[in-house]
């Protein structure tokens, strides 16, 4: 870990990497000829470019769990995969560095199946001017007992920082948390750190910007306060007071919280959202029922994208969503989406108006 990044081996994966990269984009050639794939009107309109994202030859996405852009419009993408746990490609499609077996080692456990059986949310938080990853792993079981069901934080070569959770006991760098199965994190302008137990108790909980825990809310239910899959938070700087958006995916609404998690109000009529991404005065929202809603401050839609809903092949038209689970958008405006597919399906938008 002396060297400037973790995995170092990169170089030599990216070398034997660029001949089959080269030939998978020449066998885009035909389709690029084709009518292009536009979703959306006006200020949301954007073309798919289905040559991103590509993986060589031996190595495929799994179910795709989570991506996110760092300010130098790296995306990092993740699914449940053995080879890789992570790809980290630039907004042309080139791919960059792949994490799988020094990754594996970072974050404490002994193979890839490990991550790939726990791998789910992943969040960037830019604190002071340094940026961090902050990872959610779900629960699964193995021999003996169980894993996973922790947040960490690293830096952006993968080093952990800093566990929450499923540890064997609290140190200066871990602490014992009792969530059962935890699926997104969000972090506060002033430091807060807001994780759900969006698989498990149906909790939301509040830590300050040292990992002590100020406040807990939720259980299961559909009145307010309470949650049926709490599976996203967000912290929304789209008013004048930050907001806390808590992503009710089974109650198919979005319930909004101020900072301190007092309720005050709920957008209904959404279809199983996932969680959320800000940019430019909208807020995007992957809903796992087909297709990707886009709101503005005032929690008015503005628009909704590639609706597959009814659709048994959506997943295999261009033109539609199917099971979107995240997705974030560059500085560009371009907008990424990762699918709960056993490919992943993860695909880049851009942005035309």
């Amino acid at each position: 870990m002396k060297s400037e990044f973790l995995f170092p081996n990169r170089r030599n994966f990216l070398t034997g990497a660029a001949a089959t990269l080269t030939g998978l984009a020449l066998g885009t050639s035909t389709r690029a000829q084709e009518k292009p794939v536009v979703l959306g009107t006006g200020k949301t309109t954007f073309q798919l470019d289905d040559t991103w994202g590509k993986l060589p030859e031996g190595m495929n996405y799994g179910l795709g769990c989570a991506l996110v852009v760092d300010s130098k419009d790296r995306i990092f993408v993740t699914s449940r995969s053995t080879s890789p746990c992570v790809a980290i490609f630039d907004r042309s499609g080139k791919l960059l560095e792949t994490w799988t077996k020094e990754f594996t080692a970072a974050v404490g456990f002994e193979k890839p199946e490990q991550v790939k059986a726990t791998a789910h949310g992943l969040y960037l938080s830019k604190e002071g001017d340094t940026e961090y990853l902050y990872w959610t792993e779900n629960v699964a079981p193995q021999a003996g007992g169980k894993i996973g069901a922790r947040v960490y934080k690293t830096d952006l070569a993968g080093k952990v920082l800093y566990t929450l959770g499923n540890v064997e006991k609290d140190s200066d760098t871990t602490q014992k948390v009792g969530w059962t199965n935890p699926t997104d994190v969000a972090v506060a302008p002033n430091g807060d750190i807001y994780v759900v137990d969006g698989y498990g108790s149906q909790t939301v909980y509040r830590f300050d910007k040292s990992f002590k825990l100020l406040k807990t809310i939720g259980g299961k239910g559909n009145e307010h306060g309470k949650f049926n899959t709490c599976h996203g938070v967000w912290i929304s700087t789209l008013r004048k007071d930050p907001e806390v958006y808590i992503a009710d995916r089974a109650n198919n609404r979005l319930e909004v919280f101020s900072l301190e998690l007092e309720y005050k109000r709920t957008i209904p009529e959404m279809r199983q959202p996932c969680c959320f991404y800000q940019h430019d005065g909208l807020m995007y929202i992957p809903e796992l029922g087909a297709r990707v809603s886009i709101i503005d401050a005032e929690d008015k839609i503005v628009a909704r994208l590639g609706d597959g809903a009814g659709d048994a092949e959506a997943d295999k038209k261009p033109e539609k969503f199917k099971t979107p689970h995240a997705l974030t958008v560059s500085s560009t405006g371009d907008l990424y989406v990762i699918e709960w597919l056993p490919n992943g399906r993860p695909r880049k938008f851009k942005k035309m108006a």
